[in-house]
Protein backbone atom coordinates (compact mmCIF):
# COMPACT_ATOMS: atom_id res chain seq x y z
CA UNK A 1 0.00 0.00 0.00
CA UNK A 2 0.99 3.21 -0.47
CA UNK A 3 0.12 7.13 -0.53
CA UNK A 4 1.15 9.06 -3.72
CA UNK A 5 2.38 12.95 -3.34
CA UNK A 6 2.61 14.32 -6.80
CA UNK A 7 4.68 12.19 -8.74
CA UNK A 8 6.44 10.76 -5.88
CA UNK A 9 5.22 7.09 -4.14
CA UNK A 10 5.31 7.08 -0.36
CA UNK A 11 5.24 3.71 1.34
CA UNK A 12 2.61 3.86 4.26
CA UNK A 13 4.55 3.44 7.45
CA UNK A 14 4.33 -0.05 9.15
CA UNK A 15 6.69 -1.85 11.49
CA UNK A 16 10.11 -3.21 9.86
CA UNK A 17 9.39 -6.60 10.90
CA UNK A 18 5.60 -6.39 9.01
CA UNK A 19 7.39 -4.74 5.98
CA UNK A 20 9.74 -7.43 5.74
CA UNK A 21 7.53 -10.34 5.94
CA UNK A 22 5.11 -8.48 3.09
CA UNK A 23 8.59 -8.14 1.42
CA UNK A 24 9.32 -11.74 1.44
CA UNK A 25 5.99 -13.54 0.68
CA UNK A 26 5.98 -11.37 -2.82
CA UNK A 27 9.18 -11.99 -4.05
CA UNK A 28 9.88 -15.62 -2.48
CA UNK A 29 10.79 -16.07 -6.05
CA UNK A 30 13.43 -13.65 -6.01
CA UNK A 31 14.35 -14.22 -2.98
CA UNK A 32 14.46 -18.01 -2.48
CA UNK A 33 17.32 -18.58 -4.63
CA UNK A 34 19.87 -16.39 -2.46
CA UNK A 35 18.30 -18.17 0.41
CA UNK A 36 18.52 -21.53 -0.81
CA UNK A 37 22.24 -20.78 -1.79
CA UNK A 38 23.11 -19.44 1.79
CA UNK A 39 21.67 -23.04 3.17
CA UNK A 40 23.96 -25.03 0.72
CA UNK A 41 26.77 -23.50 1.22
CA UNK A 42 26.40 -23.16 5.44
CA UNK A 43 25.44 -27.01 5.25
CA UNK A 44 28.59 -28.09 3.37
CA UNK A 45 30.75 -25.66 5.65
CA UNK A 46 29.40 -27.68 8.37
CA UNK A 47 29.65 -30.90 7.08
CA UNK A 48 33.33 -30.05 5.74
CA UNK A 49 34.99 -28.97 8.95
CA UNK A 50 35.02 -25.47 7.40
CA UNK A 51 36.63 -26.84 3.83
CA UNK A 52 34.04 -25.63 1.90
CA UNK A 53 34.59 -21.89 2.48
CA UNK A 54 38.20 -22.26 2.56
CA UNK A 55 39.69 -19.30 0.02
CA UNK A 56 41.27 -22.59 -2.37
CA UNK A 57 38.06 -23.68 -2.46
CA UNK A 58 36.01 -20.90 -2.88
CA UNK A 59 38.79 -19.93 -5.81
CA UNK A 60 38.13 -23.66 -7.52
CA UNK A 61 34.31 -23.36 -7.15
CA UNK A 62 34.42 -20.13 -9.02
CA UNK A 63 36.62 -21.56 -12.09
CA UNK A 64 34.67 -24.67 -11.75
CA UNK A 65 30.95 -22.14 -12.30
CA UNK A 66 32.55 -20.27 -14.78
CA UNK A 67 31.41 -22.34 -18.11
CA UNK A 68 27.98 -23.20 -16.58
CA UNK A 69 27.54 -19.45 -15.56
CA UNK A 70 28.48 -18.88 -19.25
CA UNK A 71 26.23 -21.19 -20.76
CA UNK A 72 23.33 -19.95 -18.17
CA UNK A 73 23.63 -16.42 -19.35
CA UNK A 74 22.94 -17.17 -22.67
CA UNK A 75 20.70 -20.40 -22.07
CA UNK A 76 18.24 -17.50 -20.05
CA UNK A 77 17.72 -15.72 -23.39
CA UNK A 78 16.87 -18.42 -25.47
CA UNK A 79 14.47 -19.40 -22.50
CA UNK A 80 12.60 -16.18 -22.07
CA UNK A 81 11.58 -16.12 -25.96
CA UNK A 82 10.16 -19.88 -24.55
CA UNK A 83 12.88 -21.68 -27.25
CA UNK A 84 15.33 -24.16 -25.91
CA UNK A 85 18.70 -25.19 -26.96
CA UNK A 86 20.19 -28.82 -26.40
CA UNK A 87 22.97 -28.84 -28.23
CA UNK A 88 25.06 -25.99 -26.23
CA UNK A 89 26.90 -28.94 -24.59
CA UNK A 90 28.44 -30.25 -27.53
CA UNK A 91 28.86 -27.36 -29.01
CA UNK A 92 31.28 -25.97 -26.45
CA UNK A 93 33.21 -29.55 -25.99
CA UNK A 94 33.43 -29.43 -30.17
CA UNK A 95 34.56 -25.68 -30.46
CA UNK A 96 37.36 -26.39 -27.28
CA UNK A 97 38.38 -29.28 -29.03
CA UNK A 98 38.95 -26.92 -32.33
CA UNK A 99 40.74 -24.07 -30.42
CA UNK A 100 42.90 -27.15 -28.81
CA UNK A 101 43.94 -28.07 -32.60
CA UNK A 102 44.21 -24.36 -33.91
CA UNK A 103 46.86 -24.06 -31.07
CA UNK A 104 48.83 -27.36 -30.72
CA UNK A 105 48.74 -28.56 -34.71
CA UNK A 106 48.97 -25.36 -36.01
CA UNK A 107 50.59 -23.59 -33.69
CA UNK A 108 48.37 -20.43 -33.07
CA UNK A 109 48.46 -18.61 -30.41
CA UNK A 110 45.18 -18.18 -28.36
CA UNK A 111 44.96 -14.62 -29.09
CA UNK A 112 44.22 -15.82 -32.60
CA UNK A 113 42.24 -19.31 -31.81
CA UNK A 114 39.83 -17.96 -29.29
CA UNK A 115 38.21 -15.17 -32.16
CA UNK A 116 38.18 -18.29 -34.62
CA UNK A 117 36.37 -20.88 -32.02
CA UNK A 118 34.02 -17.84 -31.23
CA UNK A 119 33.24 -16.60 -34.83
CA UNK A 120 33.09 -21.08 -35.25
CA UNK A 121 30.13 -20.86 -32.33
CA UNK A 122 28.25 -17.86 -33.95
CA UNK A 123 27.85 -19.60 -36.87
CA UNK A 124 26.50 -22.91 -35.62
CA UNK A 125 23.96 -20.20 -34.05
CA UNK A 126 23.19 -18.29 -37.49
CA UNK A 127 22.44 -22.31 -38.82
CA UNK A 128 20.01 -23.28 -36.29
CA UNK A 129 18.28 -19.86 -35.64
CA UNK A 130 18.03 -19.70 -39.20
CA UNK A 131 16.10 -23.68 -39.14
CA UNK A 132 14.06 -22.56 -36.42
CA UNK A 133 13.11 -19.23 -37.84
CA UNK A 134 13.11 -19.35 -41.31
CA UNK A 135 12.53 -23.42 -42.30
CA UNK A 136 10.41 -23.66 -39.49
CA UNK A 137 11.90 -26.47 -37.73
CA UNK A 138 10.93 -26.39 -33.84
CA UNK A 139 14.02 -25.11 -31.76
CA UNK A 140 14.02 -28.74 -29.58
CA UNK A 141 14.22 -30.93 -32.90
CA UNK A 142 17.12 -28.60 -34.33
CA UNK A 143 19.06 -28.48 -31.03
CA UNK A 144 18.03 -32.31 -30.06
CA UNK A 145 19.98 -32.99 -34.15
CA UNK A 146 22.46 -30.98 -33.38
CA UNK A 147 23.33 -32.56 -29.88
CA UNK A 148 24.18 -35.70 -32.06
CA UNK A 149 26.06 -34.08 -34.87
CA UNK A 150 28.36 -32.43 -32.42
CA UNK A 151 28.87 -35.02 -30.36
CA UNK A 152 29.99 -36.87 -33.98
CA UNK A 153 31.90 -34.08 -34.70
CA UNK A 154 33.49 -33.86 -31.51
CA UNK A 155 34.63 -37.64 -31.64
CA UNK A 156 35.71 -37.12 -34.94
CA UNK A 157 38.19 -34.26 -33.95
CA UNK A 158 39.78 -36.19 -31.25
CA UNK A 159 39.55 -39.66 -33.45
CA UNK A 160 43.27 -39.89 -34.42
CA UNK A 161 44.77 -38.04 -31.34
CA UNK A 162 42.58 -38.74 -28.23
CA UNK A 163 42.69 -36.09 -25.72
CA UNK A 164 45.06 -33.48 -26.80
CA UNK A 165 47.39 -32.02 -23.88
CA UNK A 166 47.61 -27.95 -24.47
CA UNK A 167 50.86 -26.69 -23.25
CA UNK A 168 50.25 -23.14 -24.21
CA UNK A 169 50.69 -21.36 -20.57
CA UNK A 170 48.97 -17.95 -21.65
CA UNK A 171 45.56 -20.26 -22.72
CA UNK A 172 45.52 -22.38 -19.66
CA UNK A 173 45.97 -19.41 -17.18
CA UNK A 174 42.25 -18.28 -18.71
CA UNK A 175 40.75 -20.96 -15.85
CA UNK A 176 43.22 -21.74 -13.39
CA UNK A 177 45.59 -18.29 -13.10
CA UNK A 178 44.44 -14.56 -11.08
CA UNK A 179 44.66 -11.60 -11.78
CA UNK A 180 48.22 -9.41 -11.27
CA UNK A 181 49.02 -7.38 -8.58
CA UNK A 182 51.17 -4.55 -7.45
CA UNK A 183 53.19 -5.38 -4.30
CA UNK A 184 52.59 -3.05 -1.47
CA UNK A 185 54.39 -5.53 1.65
CA UNK A 186 51.04 -7.00 2.39
CA UNK A 187 49.93 -10.65 2.50
CA UNK A 188 46.56 -9.22 0.54
CA UNK A 189 46.31 -9.27 -3.16
CA UNK A 190 45.31 -5.09 -3.40
CA UNK A 191 43.91 -5.25 -6.69
CA UNK A 192 41.30 -7.78 -5.66
CA UNK A 193 40.28 -5.50 -2.85
CA UNK A 194 40.03 -2.25 -4.68
CA UNK A 195 38.14 -4.15 -7.18
CA UNK A 196 35.67 -5.54 -4.61
CA UNK A 197 35.01 -2.04 -3.16
CA UNK A 198 34.15 -0.65 -6.81
CA UNK A 199 31.69 -3.23 -6.95
CA UNK A 200 30.29 -2.70 -3.87
CA UNK A 201 30.39 1.22 -5.10
CA UNK A 202 29.09 0.40 -8.62
CA UNK A 203 25.97 -2.00 -6.42
CA UNK A 204 25.13 1.02 -3.89
CA UNK A 205 25.06 3.65 -6.49
CA UNK A 206 22.37 1.04 -9.20
CA UNK A 207 20.16 0.65 -6.54
CA UNK A 208 20.01 4.06 -5.46
CA UNK A 209 19.52 5.48 -8.98
CA UNK A 210 16.46 2.07 -9.11
CA UNK A 211 15.11 3.44 -6.28
CA UNK A 212 14.73 6.96 -7.50
CA UNK A 213 13.54 5.80 -11.14
CA UNK A 214 11.07 3.96 -8.66
CA UNK A 215 9.21 6.76 -6.54
CA UNK A 216 9.78 9.22 -10.07
CA UNK A 217 7.11 6.95 -11.89
CA UNK A 218 5.17 5.75 -8.49
CA UNK A 219 5.95 2.35 -8.26
CA UNK A 220 6.23 0.99 -4.20
CA UNK A 221 9.77 0.84 -2.82
CA UNK A 222 10.88 -0.57 0.54
CA UNK A 223 11.28 1.81 3.75
CA UNK A 224 14.55 3.65 3.75
CA UNK A 225 16.03 1.96 6.50
CA UNK A 226 15.41 -1.68 5.19
CA UNK A 227 16.88 -0.23 2.03
CA UNK A 228 19.98 0.74 3.82
CA UNK A 229 19.91 -2.41 5.88
CA UNK A 230 19.41 -4.44 2.34
CA UNK A 231 23.02 -2.30 1.24
CA UNK A 232 24.64 -3.06 4.34
CA UNK A 233 24.22 -6.73 3.70
CA UNK A 234 24.76 -7.32 0.35
CA UNK A 235 28.09 -5.07 0.74
CA UNK A 236 29.45 -7.23 3.51
CA UNK A 237 28.90 -10.33 1.46
CA UNK A 238 30.78 -8.68 -1.68
CA UNK A 239 33.65 -7.48 0.09
CA UNK A 240 33.58 -10.61 2.75
CA UNK A 241 33.96 -12.59 -0.75
CA UNK A 242 36.45 -10.41 -2.07
CA UNK A 243 38.58 -10.41 0.90
CA UNK A 244 38.72 -14.25 1.60
CA UNK A 245 40.25 -14.13 -2.06
CA UNK A 246 42.58 -11.45 -1.77
CA UNK A 247 43.82 -13.12 1.39
CA UNK A 248 44.58 -16.46 -1.23
CA UNK A 249 45.90 -15.85 -4.56
CA UNK A 250 43.84 -13.19 -5.93
CA UNK A 251 40.77 -12.72 -8.49
CA UNK A 252 40.10 -15.88 -10.74
CA UNK A 253 40.22 -14.77 -14.28
CA UNK A 254 37.33 -16.50 -14.55
CA UNK A 255 35.82 -14.34 -12.32
CA UNK A 256 36.68 -11.29 -14.76
CA UNK A 257 35.29 -12.82 -17.78
CA UNK A 258 32.20 -13.77 -16.16
CA UNK A 259 31.61 -10.49 -14.69
CA UNK A 260 32.33 -8.49 -18.11
CA UNK A 261 29.80 -10.79 -19.98
CA UNK A 262 26.90 -10.47 -17.06
CA UNK A 263 27.68 -6.75 -17.38
CA UNK A 264 27.19 -6.70 -20.98
CA UNK A 265 23.74 -9.20 -21.33
CA UNK A 266 22.48 -7.11 -18.13
CA UNK A 267 22.96 -3.61 -20.40
CA UNK A 268 21.29 -5.32 -23.54
CA UNK A 269 18.52 -6.92 -21.40
CA UNK A 270 17.62 -3.69 -19.90
CA UNK A 271 18.83 -0.80 -21.12
CA UNK A 272 18.68 -1.12 -24.55
CA UNK A 273 15.53 -2.06 -27.66
CA UNK A 274 16.70 -5.35 -27.96
CA UNK A 275 16.48 -6.61 -24.90
CA UNK A 276 12.75 -4.71 -24.80
CA UNK A 277 12.05 -6.54 -27.71
CA UNK A 278 13.35 -10.08 -25.92
CA UNK A 279 10.97 -9.48 -23.25
CA UNK A 280 8.22 -8.83 -25.83
CA UNK A 281 8.79 -12.09 -27.47
CA UNK A 282 8.75 -14.20 -24.39
CA UNK A 283 5.68 -12.41 -23.49
CA UNK A 284 3.61 -12.64 -26.21
CA UNK A 285 5.09 -13.23 -30.02
CA UNK A 286 2.03 -12.05 -31.61
CA UNK A 287 1.74 -8.78 -30.14
CA UNK A 288 5.64 -7.63 -30.62
CA UNK A 289 5.47 -8.80 -34.25
CA UNK A 290 2.52 -6.85 -34.92
CA UNK A 291 4.44 -3.64 -33.08
CA UNK A 292 6.37 -3.58 -35.48
CA UNK A 293 9.31 -6.10 -34.49
CA UNK A 294 11.11 -8.57 -36.30
CA UNK A 295 10.66 -11.69 -34.55
CA UNK A 296 12.37 -13.90 -36.23
CA UNK A 297 15.36 -11.92 -36.53
CA UNK A 298 15.93 -11.02 -32.97
CA UNK A 299 14.97 -14.90 -32.20
CA UNK A 300 18.02 -15.79 -35.31
CA UNK A 301 20.22 -13.67 -33.26
CA UNK A 302 19.47 -14.91 -29.79
CA UNK A 303 20.51 -18.15 -30.99
CA UNK A 304 23.60 -16.59 -32.11
CA UNK A 305 24.46 -15.72 -28.74
CA UNK A 306 24.01 -18.82 -27.36
CA UNK A 307 26.34 -20.69 -29.75
CA UNK A 308 29.30 -18.05 -29.46
CA UNK A 309 28.63 -18.24 -25.32
CA UNK A 310 28.70 -22.26 -26.05
CA UNK A 311 32.23 -21.61 -27.65
CA UNK A 312 33.57 -19.10 -24.92
CA UNK A 313 32.16 -22.28 -22.37
CA UNK A 314 34.25 -24.69 -24.38
CA UNK A 315 37.08 -22.48 -24.00
CA UNK A 316 37.26 -21.98 -20.34
CA UNK A 317 36.24 -25.61 -19.69
CA UNK A 318 38.93 -27.21 -22.00
CA UNK A 319 41.36 -23.80 -20.32
CA UNK A 320 40.50 -25.18 -16.84
CA UNK A 321 41.49 -28.89 -17.42
CA UNK A 322 44.44 -28.30 -19.84
CA UNK A 323 43.04 -30.09 -22.81
CA UNK A 324 40.64 -31.45 -24.61
CA UNK A 325 38.52 -34.05 -24.09
CA UNK A 326 36.25 -36.80 -26.20
CA UNK A 327 33.92 -36.44 -22.88
CA UNK A 328 33.70 -32.65 -23.33
CA UNK A 329 29.81 -30.99 -23.32
CA UNK A 330 28.58 -34.31 -21.57
CA UNK A 331 25.43 -32.81 -19.57
CA UNK A 332 26.51 -29.00 -19.33
CA UNK A 333 23.01 -28.48 -21.38
CA UNK A 334 21.48 -30.05 -18.18
CA UNK A 335 23.20 -27.31 -15.67
CA UNK A 336 22.51 -24.64 -18.32
CA UNK A 337 18.87 -24.93 -18.43
CA UNK A 338 18.64 -25.98 -14.24
CA UNK A 339 20.82 -22.39 -13.38
CA UNK A 340 18.60 -20.57 -15.53
CA UNK A 341 15.27 -21.93 -14.27
CA UNK A 342 16.59 -21.92 -10.73
CA UNK A 343 17.61 -18.21 -11.39
CA UNK A 344 14.09 -17.77 -12.09
CA UNK A 345 13.45 -17.62 -15.68
CA UNK A 346 9.64 -18.63 -16.11
CA UNK A 347 8.37 -21.60 -17.98
CA UNK A 348 6.26 -19.39 -19.81
CA UNK A 349 8.86 -17.21 -20.88
CA UNK A 350 8.74 -13.68 -20.91
CA UNK A 351 10.52 -13.44 -17.32
CA UNK A 352 14.25 -13.78 -15.90
CA UNK A 353 17.13 -11.99 -15.06
CA UNK A 354 20.82 -13.03 -15.82
CA UNK A 355 22.00 -11.31 -12.70
CA UNK A 356 19.85 -14.60 -10.74
CA UNK A 357 20.80 -16.64 -13.35
CA UNK A 358 24.38 -16.06 -11.93
CA UNK A 359 23.32 -17.10 -8.48
CA UNK A 360 21.19 -20.16 -10.33
CA UNK A 361 24.72 -21.49 -11.56
CA UNK A 362 26.47 -20.93 -8.14
CA UNK A 363 23.59 -23.48 -6.42
CA UNK A 364 24.16 -25.92 -9.15
CA UNK A 365 28.18 -25.56 -8.83
CA UNK A 366 28.03 -25.19 -5.30
CA UNK A 367 26.32 -28.12 -4.93
CA UNK A 368 28.56 -30.49 -7.03
CA UNK A 369 31.70 -28.97 -5.37
CA UNK A 370 30.48 -29.80 -1.68
CA UNK A 371 29.38 -32.98 -2.69
CA UNK A 372 32.76 -34.04 -4.16
CA UNK A 373 34.47 -32.96 -1.24
CA UNK A 374 32.03 -35.16 1.26
CA UNK A 375 33.06 -38.40 -1.71
CA UNK A 376 28.74 -38.47 -2.35
CA UNK A 377 28.45 -40.75 -5.31
CA UNK A 378 27.50 -39.05 -8.69
CA UNK A 379 24.65 -40.87 -8.93
CA UNK A 380 23.16 -39.67 -5.99
CA UNK A 381 24.64 -36.23 -7.24
CA UNK A 382 22.01 -36.16 -10.33
CA UNK A 383 19.69 -37.15 -8.10
CA UNK A 384 19.81 -34.22 -5.50
CA UNK A 385 20.41 -31.71 -8.74
CA UNK A 386 16.83 -33.55 -9.48
CA UNK A 387 14.97 -32.41 -6.76
CA UNK A 388 16.26 -29.09 -6.68
CA UNK A 389 15.38 -28.68 -10.30
CA UNK A 390 12.06 -29.71 -9.73
CA UNK A 391 11.57 -28.18 -6.55
CA UNK A 392 12.53 -24.67 -8.40
CA UNK A 393 10.36 -24.89 -11.07
CA UNK A 394 7.39 -26.04 -9.25
CA UNK A 395 7.70 -23.01 -6.68
CA UNK A 396 7.70 -20.58 -9.95
CA UNK A 397 4.47 -22.07 -11.30
CA UNK A 398 3.08 -21.71 -7.94
CA UNK A 399 3.99 -18.67 -6.86
CA UNK A 400 3.05 -17.14 -9.83
CA UNK A 401 -0.43 -18.44 -10.49
CA UNK A 402 -0.76 -17.17 -6.94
Amino acid sequence: MEETKGEVAVPQKQGIGAELGNLLRSNIRDYMMYIALIVIMAFFTIMTNGGFIQARNISNLINQAGYVAILAMGMTLVLIVVHIDLSVGYVAGFCGAVCAILMTKFGMSEWLAIPIVLLLGALIGLYQGTLVMRVGVPAFVTTLAGMFMFRGLLNLTLQETGTIVIPNEGFNAISNGFIPDFSLGLNLHMLTMIIGVALVGLMIASQIRDRQNNLKYGFQVMSQPLFIAKLVIFAAVILLVFYVLAAYQGLPWTAVIVGVVLFIFNFILNETKFGRYIYGIGGNAQATELSGVDVKKVTQIIFVIMSTMAALAGVLYTSRLQSATPTAGLGFELDAIASSYIGGVAVTGGVGRVTNTIIGALVITSLTNGMNLMGIDISYQYIVKGIIFIGAVALDIRTRNK
